[in-house]
């Protein structure tokens, strides 16, 4: 017997299963190494602050999108879920609709508590509502938020007549603007977020199911796995981290439109898949999350910096995009035939 077939199965250094999960992390890097040395200002604090303080909030979807994913869904309408919720959150921060550009009177308003939980609250409501259609009604996830992306923005230019809302009080805009020891309070919210999404996918038994589902559905539900409560699950989740960002976006920009969010899906998307989740579902982690959120942040900065055209940067996006699923497509296939 030659000592090839003698070498215990999985042992030596697989150089490709290496590259598969330390990809996104390695491309970081380097490209944080090409920017720097091509645009000095880009490793300046100010300029790193800014791109975590840009990314915190595709960051916040892209947790929320991760719990999706991972079960083989998709959701499409959480740009328009962001615009409605942080509409609703913005009318209720200003005590109605007839103050709507009132700067400066105290005297206005339910304060921030009530109107980050009305922004939460849509957005729960959103994703029991798309989650319920997918699983009661067995439309497909792409179907039920393609459908959800042009309600919730029909809903959100009924909700303000297509204007905007603005002018809140500071303890409301701190949450988007306000700093603890010099770190903006939006990567803050962000990191611990991640960290508490981490531990109830890696540690918990709701986590395990998650990927069960993914993974294997039937399986899953032949092991006792309730697999449409799971699945529609996530996309409530979803629909927290909907209301979550419309909140702390609209405090950042002291303002709530109804065209917020557009465009939102493709960068939460991208930054899900390129983080190394899988579209097929059951592959994927928090962390990767974080890192592929911090990539797309990154990659926008850096050509911003170097006077890229934006048009360019949306073809480089969507490149990347293929890319990334083009290689899960294969590591998945050379994993079947391992």
């Amino acid at each position: 017997m030659s000592d090839a077939r003698m070498q215990p199965a999985g042992s030596g250094f697989d150089a490709f299963t290496f590259l598969a999960r330390f990809a996104p992390l390695i491309f970081l890097l380097l490209l944080m190494l090409v920017f720097a040395i091509m645009e000095p200002r880009f490793l300046s604090s100010i300029n790193l602050f800014n791109v975590m303080r840009q990314v915190s909030i595709t960051g916040l979807l892209a947790i929320g999108m991760t719990f999706v994913i991972l079960t083989a869904g998709i959701d499409l309408s959480i740009g328009s879920l962001l615009a409605f919720a942080g509409l609703v959150a913005a009318a209720v921060a200003k005590g109605g609709m007839e103050d709507r550009f009132t700067v400066g009177d105290e005297t206005i308003g339910y304060g921030w508590q009530l109107a980050a939980l009305a922004a939460m609250v849509v957005g729960l409501l959103g994703g029991l509502l798309q989650g319920v259609a997918i699983t009661r009604l067995k439309v497909p996830a792409f179907v039920v938020t393609l459908g959800g992306m042009s309600v919730f923005r029909g809903a959100a230019l009924l909700f303000a007549s297509g204007g905007p809302i603005s002018g809140f009080q500071p303890d409301y805009t701190w949450w988007g603007q306000g700093r603890i020891w010099s770190v903006p309070v939006p990567v803050i919210i962000f990191l611990v977020a991640a960290v508490i999404a981490h531990v109830v996918l890696s540690y918990t038994r709701y986590g395990r199911r998650v990927y069960a589902v993914g993974g294997n559905p039937e399986a899953a539900r032949l092991a006792g796995v309730n697999v449409n409560a799971v699945i529609a699950s996530v996309y409530i989740i979803m629909g927290f981290f909907a209301g979550l960002g419309a909140f702390v976006l609209s405090a950042r920009l002291n303002s709530a439109e109804a065209v917020a969010g557009t465009g939102y899906e493709l960068t939460v998307i991208a930054s899900v898949v390129i983080g190394g989740t899988s579209l097929f579902g059951g592959t994927g982690s928090i962390f990767g999350t974080v890192i592929g959120t911090l990539l797309i942040g990154v990659l926008l900065n850096g050509l911003v910096l170097m006077n890229v055209n934006s048009y360019v940067q949306q073809i480089i996006i969507g490149v990347i995009i293929v890319l990334a699923v083009a290689f899960d497509t294969f590591a998945k296939s050379r994993r079947k035939r391992a």
